[in-house]
Order: C-alpha cells, then structure tokens, then sequence
C-alpha cells in the first residue's frame, strides 16, 4: 500500500514518472488567469496567519464548511482568525475525494514541509507553526511565489483601475512579472446593473472624455485598453453568464446608450444588443491592440438570495448554468472573423456537457497563420480536478491539437493555490505515459519529453509573448 501523496500519486507507470519528473517538474509557471491582488505583490505582504492566506475570499472552502454544518460567523464572520482556522481544519477530513483534500495537505507540504494530516486535532499546531514561518521572508507574497518558479503573473483588473501597483512592481526591478489583465464585465449589463449611469459617468472622468454617445463611450473604453496595454497587459477577458450575440446596427446601439445617459431602463433584448455591438467592437480593437481575448462562459451566479443580500457577490453561491451558448459564440465568432479583426481567443466551459462543443468551436476559427489561435482553455472552476482535467486534456486531443494547449492556470484568489499547476503536470504526464506504456503512443521520451514542457510553459510564452529569463 502507497502512502498518502506519495511521490509518484496520479503516476501510474513509469513513462509517466520520467515524464513528470525530468520534463513537467522543472519547468516555471506562466499563470496567465488569476484573482491575485497586486497591491499585495506590491507591498510584498506577509499573512499574519493561514486563515488569513487560506479562507480569505476562498469560495472553495467556504462552500465545503457551510456543507459541513460551520455557522457563517466562522466562514465569513467576525470571529478569531485561529477559530476560522479551527472550523476549516475540523472540515477538512470531510473533504475526503474532493480536490480540497489533496489541495490543502499538498500546499502544507510543498510550502511548509507539513507532512501530518490536518484535522480537529492537529489544527492548533499547525496553525502555531505555519504562522511562525509565514513571517519568514521567503513566504512573503513574493516569496511564495517564487518558492513555485512563478515568473509571469496575470492579474484580473477593471478597466477604471489605475495599475499604480503594477507600475509599482515593475519599477522595482523585481524579477517576477506581473501584468494586468482588461476585465470589462462592469460595462456590459446596462439592462441589469441599476448604476450604470455612474458607471459611465466614472469612465468619463478618468478618460477625460465627454461621454456623450455610444461612440464616445467606446473611445473612452478603448482609451484605458492603451492605459492597460502602457503596463503590458496582453489579454482580456470576459465572465459572461448568458452568451447572446445578436445582429446590431450602430443606430441600434446608440439608441440603447441614450437610454443609459438619460437613465432609463433598458430592456433584455437590448442589454443583448448593447453587448453584441460593445462586445464585437472590443474584439476588433484586442485584436488592433495584439491582445488575446477570454470568454468564460457558463456560470450562474448569485443563487442564494439571502447570502447575497448579506454579504455580496462571489462569495460561494454560484454554480454550473444550463443554457445553450454554441449559437451566439459561433456568430460572434464568425463576425470577428469575417473582418480580419478575430484576435487570438481562449473559450472555457464550466458546464462539462459543453466540452465537445467548445473544443470543435475553438477549431473553426484558426486561420492557417498562427499555431494554435484558438483555444479550448483549461478546466475552469468546478471542473478543475482530476476527472475534469482529464476529460478536458481527452476531448482536447479528440477535437484539437493537444500539443499546442497552452497549459493550466490558477484561477484562484490565494497565493498559496500554485500545486494546482503540479496536480495538472501530474495528470497530463499519466495519460501520456499510459497511452506510451499501452502501445498507443511511440516510446519517444525525448519528443514527449518536450511537448509535456511545451504545454507545461513554452506553449503559453510564445502564445502571449512573453520575453522571460530562465535565470
């Protein structure tokens, strides 16, 4: 019987050890989707104790305590740090075959050499101890980072934000690059964000620019792409719950935007018109800008009404959405298209019965001039462990060109999330090592060696043109 989290787990076969070991293992991290705060890389933070690393804002963890039976005072409440704590860990062995488990006692160990179990018991010293060694300066924000071979970050940012604290950190000689990321969810729901008025009125005084039309709120937009693109920003991305892209004229939509300077209410159908028009001209100029674009599509957002009255958005109440988007997206798709204007572009599903169709939509639009332009991006969300990961990596090979994905990423809001890129590596090295050791694949490990380091980290460097030092 094999220990816990031994050294080989996810390696079945001993292709896939070489695989992982000499090839996955040692590549860095590019993790180009992320939730970090970079006012905290800025200030080079330093926790003050694991809840603060672990259970701030971690939706993850807050779903599976409240499954528990953990009051919310413990989860999102005002109680102690070291009771939050103590709530998590009595959690934790309840999480048992859920990715958490294996997470959680995966960063103790790969950043703290914590090897025991956390539990009810064992909570106060390991609690004692992390919180000793997180004052050392190598697991400050920085640090921590670095103890993963982190060397490219890209952050998830407003369009009105000033990115003082990336210019910060790219003044500071650091070594790690961190770059922002243009997220424009806030301007594109005029039929269901009730301050969007302000909203634009915000966009305005930034800008500089009178507001006064739907052209002069589309320059505006354009004008913080630039401000974005000063800082090195290379993507864009989107979280869009309902994908409807429909037919527009110009006339149509600055009709929609006198409405929202007049504030009156806007309809459905034409919040559908208003983001189909903003939506494709944002496309055009990501693509004028050399940007890629994301669209993560699929989730249902806010469920639980009183939780949400209380505390906010994103704070672990969403789920899986049922709807179909294949339809919109190719139309959209196809429009960026038709006018040379369709830039790089990464798709990710979070319903997994929408696998084939965003794999086989991603294969429609390449254009025959750059290797693998259109992406199915990597397992997002709830589909991001190891059943998912795999079905992911299996439609991507049955629809797609597996050796040029650009890899995984984080998605996450906490600096101690980076062995997900390791439970990744893992995952890709077994299956192309069982298919080797199965007689599927030729016994070649020098070129699967590379493929596994393209997907791992060359693929994505090249993809968003990142210029790295490997020293």
């Amino acid at each position: 019987m094999k220990s816990f989290l031994h050294d080989s787990f996810f390696l079945d076969c001993a292709t896939a050890e070489r695989l992982y070991f000499e090839y996955a293992e040692p590549s860095p991290i590019i993790d180009y989707h992320n939730h970090l705060s970079p006012e905290l890389i800025d200030k080079d933070h330093h926790f003050s104790d694991l809840a603060e690393a672990w259970l701030d804002g971690d939706h993850y963890k807050w779903r599976a305590m409240r499954a528990n039976g953990v009051d919310e005072s413990y989860i999102t409440g005002d109680r102690s740090s070291g009771d939050k704590f103590q709530k998590w860990a009595e959690t934790v062995p309840y999480t048992l075959r859920n990715p958490l488990y294996i997470w959680t006692h995966l960063e103790l160990r790969r950043y703290f050499g914590i090897n025991s179990l956390l539990d009810g018991k064992s909570a106060i010293g390991i609690f004692q101890e992390t919180r000793e060694r997180l004052q050392e300066p190598q697991f400050s924000t920085r640090g921590l980072l670095e103890q993963m071979n982190v060397k490219v970050l890209c952050t998830t940012d407003d369009p009105l934000d000033s990115l003082e604290h990336h210019r910060s950190i790219q003044q500071s000689g650091a070594s790690l690059q961190v770059y922002p990321t243009f997220r424009p969810d806030r301007f594109l729901h005029p039929d269901t964000d009730t301050s969007y008025g302000s909203l634009v009125e915000k966009l305005s005084a930034v800008t500089s620019i009178d507001i006064n039309s739907y052209q002069t709120f589309r320059e505006a937009l354009i004008s913080r792409m630039r401000h974005f693109s000063s800082m090195g920003c290379r993507l864009a991305d989107h979280g869009i719950t309902r994908f409807r892209f429909s037919d527009f004229t110009y006339g149509q939509a600055e009709k929609v935007f006198g409405k929202v300077l007049s504030r009156q209410a806007v309809s459905a159908d034409e919040g559908d018109l208003f983001r189909s028009a903003l939506l494709f001209d944002l496309g055009q100029a990501y693509h004028a800008e050399g940007w890629v674009q994301q669209f993560h599509l699929g989730a249902t957002r806010n469920n639980n009404q009183r939780l949400y009255d209380l505390l906010g958005p994103d704070i672990g109440c969403d789920s899986m959405g049922d709807y179909a988007p294949g339809t919109s997206l190719a139309s959209f798709l196809s429009a960026l298209d038709k006018h040379s204007s369709l830039p790089k572009t990464i798709l990710y599903n979070l319903n997994p019965r929408d696998n084939a169709l965003f794999a086989t939509m991603a294969g429609n639009f390449n254009d025959g001039l750059t290797p693998g332009k259109m992406q199915y991006g990597a397992s997002w969300w709830f589909l991001d462990q190891k059943e998912g990961i795999e079905q992911q990596l299996q439609d991507l090979s049955n629809f797609g060109l597996l050796s040029r994905f650009i890899g995984m990423l984080t998605d996450s809001r906490s600096f101690l999330s980076f062995p997900r890129h390791e439970y990744f590596r893992r995952i890709l090295c077994n299956m192309i090592g069982r298919d080797v050791e199965a007689g599927l694949l030729p016994n070649d490990l020098a070129w699967l060696g590379s493929l596994v380091q393209d997907i791992c980290y060359n693929n994505v460097k090249q993809y968003m043109g990142f210029h790295v030092s490997e020293e």
